[in-house]
């Protein structure tokens, strides 16, 4: 076997009984999903508020009358 393992020695880690066991109380607790912490922390409803939705709006007008006058004027 190799002697530069990134393992370690199972008899040299503490922590662990004879075997490959890990004793009560040596791990922490598992973390819950449903603390009080979780979710978004603000209101969501003002995100995409009418502002950036209306220029987003004009930018797609502007582009669209672009290629529609482009394709005119090359059918011409």
């Amino acid at each position: 076997m190799n002697d530069n393992s990134p393992d370690p020695d199972p008899r040299t880690t503490p922590g662990l009984e004879p075997g490959g066991g890990v004793p009560p109380g040596e791990t922490p607790p598992a973390e819950t999903g449903a603390g009080s912490g979780t979710g978004p922390r603000e209101d969501l409803s003002r995100g995409w508020t009418k502002g950036p939705l209306f220029i987003i709006g004009i930018v797609v007008v502007l582009c669209a009358a672009f290629f529609l006058a482009y394709a005119l004027v090359v059918a011409l």
